[in-house]
């Protein structure tokens, strides 16, 4: 789920807040408004560089990310250790590209780095360092790439909207993106909490740039589809911060091609995607990274300069580019009403002869307000869902309610909501657990886990890619043994166990996990996934429906460039 593919090096060159630097002026015919509704990142220090100019001069690319500028300090630099302002090798790229009448936005951050909020303290520095950047580039737009463990810093998050509504007071026009990692299913709650943020400081983000990529899920996840679940439900969240915020505030960032956890973007996807913006007026298409959109040469495979599948160069940017000149683009939306549709909870357990309950909530997303009928698909047989009322105005909401009888099986239910107004549908899951009156889960048929508290003291039968995670005395959380999981700058950890349980069976997966974004999901015959982010072991549970085979592959990972993951105690009933 991470953009940046750049380091800082320890023997970065400062710049002092009070130093001169070369400013880059700002050329007369900058381009505002709906030019940023296509800007793709390019990665400044990859050596790909000239793909860029190719983009703008050959295929109509009028706006770009250049990625990333890191905080040292209260100092800034961009990733190959040179100060912004006077870098003898990004500032020539960005002037040569703003000739040749392309506009930038300058990000901040990254997977790999920190915007100046999150690595300096002193508000007054902050707010100039941030100044700098709009002097010395001329730009009015500023992206910060917020990810790992900085989303999770609410000081540093206060001290960035602090920022941009100083520098938003300053620089009359001025507009920021925050650059956030999600789900399928939507931001994580340190995400939603840096869009509270921002409320609490009295502004709004222009546009909140989800990162619809590396969900984890397994190889085959649809990542055209995932990019436009993603996209409905952060509305929704963005909403439920702030009603104002429609599909104009959103943007969607995909990683083209092969993603780090082997699911891959096609060009299907993106003409999918750039459709759906059409449909909705979506603030910004941008995709990670015009200095990836290639095939690879015959020396091999290369994640960081091209995409690894078969394209013609710059077949996404070319994808990507007609949404500029299109009557959804550049953010503003159109005309035609439409309306966004969530739930909350988004599933619930009931035993034999229960009922469960989840709230329908719809938003307005464009236009003005409109009849929105609610109807559900995907129940078993046994299984009454009705909704009160039956149909709302769109910014309304709605009482489901699903009745299970008594002969109804237990297991897994995925039941699709549907709500349906004159512009259009969209549609949302709840997932319903069916337990049995005796309070069981649906049995342990069919095989289990072996090794699952690593007692054996080493790895076997479970698999680790890479040579560095492995088995552990300490720490662990019963017993002599837990599992290391480690991965590196660039690399996520992952260790796997395949099993083959009962087919059509449900089952729950718990395990005891420890350290930054650790993730415990299954992938091949059932898809599902969840984590935690912390110092101390907790508990995770996960529960989930094999297919027809009954086979999965259950796995604990966790994110590059973060620190270990350590897990411990499964079981699987």
């Amino acid at each position: 789920m991470h953009l940046a593919r750049i380091a800082a090096s320890a023997c970065a060159f400062a710049l002092a807040t009070t130093g001169a630097v070369v400013a880059l002026a700002p050329t007369s015919s900058a381009a505002t408004g709906s030019v940023y509704s296509v800007a793709p990142y390019v990665d400044m220090s990859n050596g790909q560089e000239g793909l860029l100019d190719t983009a703008i001069t050959g295929h109509g690319l009028k706006a770009y990310t250049a990625a990333f500028v890191l905080g040292e300090g209260c100092n800034q630099i961009w990733g190959d250790t040179l100060p912004i302002g006077a870098d003898s090798f990004t500032d020539p790229l960005i002037a040569k590209a703003k000739s040749e009448g392309a506009s930038v936005i300058i990000s901040s951050g990254g997977a790999s780095g920190l915007a100046l909020a999150w690595t300096c303290s002193n508000q007054a520095s902050i707010d100039a360092g941030y100044q700098a950047i709009i002097n010395d580039y001329g730009v009015t737009q500023l992206d910060f790439d917020i990810e790992g463990a900085a989303i999770a810093d609410t000081a540093a998050a206060a001290r960035q909207m602090q920022a941009m509504k100083d520098l938003k007071a300053s620089n009359p026009g001025l507009q920021f993106s925050m650059t956030l990692p999600v789900l399928a299913n939507g931001l994580t709650s340190d995400g939603v909490n840096i869009i509270k943020a921002a409320k609490t400081a009295g502004i709004k983000i222009d546009v909140v740039n989800i990162m619809t990529m590396d969900y984890y899920a397994g190889t085959g996840t649809e990542m055209g589809q995932g990019s436009i679940s993603a996209a409905q439900a952060t509305l929704a969240q963005m909403q439920s911060v702030d009603p104002s915020y429609t599909y104009a505030n959103l943007g969607i960032t995909p990683m083209i091609g092969k993603n780090d956890d082997g699911s891959t973007f096609t060009l299907a996807d993106a003409q999918s995607v750039e459709s759906f913006a059409v449909q909705h007026g979506v603030g910004r298409l941008a995709f990670w990274a015009i200095t990836r959109d290639q095939a690879c040469g015959s020396g091999g495979n290369s994640l960081p300069t091209c995409s690894e599948i078969s394209q013609s160069q710059l077949a996404f940017t070319d994808a990507f580019v007609p949404y500029e000149g299109s009557s959804g683009g550049g953010g503003g939306g159109g005309t035609t009403s439409d309306f966004s549709l969530s739930l909350s909870p988004g599933s619930g357990s009931v035993a034999q002869g229960g009922s469960a309950t989840a709230t329908v909530s719809t938003a307005i997303a464009s236009g003005s307000a409109e009849s929105v009928s609610l109807s559900a698909t995907g129940q078993p047989s046994g299984v009454g869902v009705s909704f009160s009322p039956a149909s709302v105005n769109s910014g309304g909401s709605s009482t489901l309610t699903a009745t299970v009888g008594s002969s109804v099986a237990a297991g897994s239910y995925p039941i699709t909501v549907k709500g349906t107004a004159s512009t259009g549908s969209h549609t949302a899951t709840y997932t319903l657990t069916v337990t049995t009156t005796g309070g069981g889960g649906g049995g342990t048929g069919g095989g289990s886990l072996t090794n699952a508290g690593f007692e054996t003291g080493s790895l076997s039968p479970w698999t680790c890619a890479g040579s560095s995670s492995g088995v552990v005395s300490s720490p662990v959380h019963s017993g002599s043994h837990a599992l290391q999981v480690v991965p590196t700058a660039s690399v996520t950890g992952e260790c796997d166990q395949t099993v083959t349980l009962s087919p059509n069976h449900s089952y729950t997966l718990t395990g005891w996990v420890q350290g930054p974004y650790a993730y415990v999901g299954v992938s091949g015959g059932a898809s599902a996934s969840t984590w935690s982010n912390g110092s101390g072991w907790n508990q995770l549970s996960l529960p989930f429906t094999t297919g027809s085979s009954g086979t999965v592959t259950v796995y604990v990972h966790g994110w590059y460039g973060q620190a270990d993951v350590y897990a411990d105690d499964f079981t699987l009933n």
